[in-house]
């Protein structure tokens, strides 16, 4: 069995310091995707950027602060690469520093660790994930042909910031003009699954399932009332999806054990 986890930390540091380092600790994991790292490798203590027993790699942002992506594996990696230009589509190197993108190969397998834009409607941030959504695509159609070419399957773990469909998220009628639930959003991401031709494997394991929801608001009772939002996804190619047999979101029991405001998403993978 293989098991690979996905969840957006809301800043590494202050996740380690509210549990992020005790769930390492148990986690059976083989691979670990984190997003929103919000640190440079070197301010990470050394039990968190670097733990005992995993090999990490590090893609920081540009911009301080914010963004970064990060890969944790048992196994050393193959290959590293950190950002997705290069590939053809002049509009992807915009986000090689962007600590938005990082890609390794392990045997049989190329697993990456994705950070999409966040957005918000009628702002810069919305065009610059709408940029990053057009040359996202095309990378993603020529990363699923390299890597057949190459007889590999693929996994895209992350926080791709949008609820494909209604059953993805709790308010759906009052979300529908927001930043994450756009139409032009959602159909973006049916792209990805039809003419891309990946597979949403926790929702292919969960076909008639509200939810389940991996990230709530702070703000409120949203936690308590589950009013939540499924948008940290482990996106495969249909080879590896079809040998899923176990994917969850792992809840925490309260409030106040939560590290971060997004939950981790698992997916065991008869390999």
């Amino acid at each position: 069995m293989y098991t690979v986890t996905t969840v957006n930390v809301n800043g590494l540091r202050a996740a380690a310091k509210k549990g992020f380092v005790e769930w390492l600790a148990r986690t059976e994991a083989d691979v670990i995707c984190l997003q929103e790292v919000r640190a440079e490798p070197q301010q990470l203590p050394a039990g968190v950027g670097d733990p005992e027993g995993w090999h990490t790699v590090h893609a920081p942002a540009a911009a301080k602060g914010r963004a970064g992506v990060s890969l944790y594996t048992r196994r050393a990696p193959e290959r590293v690469q950190i950002g997705f230009g290069g590939f053809g589509d002049a509009g992807a190197a915009e986000f090689d520093a962007s600590g938005r993108y990082i890609e390794v190969d392990l045997p049989g397998v190329t697993v990456a660790s994705l950070y999409l834009p966040s957005g918000e409607v009628g702002t810069e941030k919305q065009e610059e994930k709408e940029r990053f959504m057009a040359a996202f695509l095309p990378y993603l159609k020529g990363l699923r042909a390299r890597a057949a070419a190459d007889g590999r399957e693929v996994v895209v773990c992350g926080d791709w910031n949008i609820a494909h469909q209604e059953a993805d998220l709790k308010n759906w009628r009052g979300n529908k003009k927001n930043s994450g639930f756009l139409p032009e959003e959602r159909e973006w991401l049916t792209r990805v699954f039809d003419e891309a031709a990946y597979v949403d494997v926790v929702r292919a394991l969960h076909p008639e399932e509200e939810g389940p929801y991996s990230w709530w608001s702070y703000r409120g009772r949203a936690f308590d009332n589950d009013t939540g939002w499924r948008i940290d996804y482990q996106v495969a190619t249909p080879g590896l999806a079809a040998r899923a047999v176990k994917g969850w979101v792992e809840r925490a029991a309260t409030h106040g054990e939560r590290w971060s405001d997004h939950a981790p998403v698992t997916v065991v993978f008869d390999l």
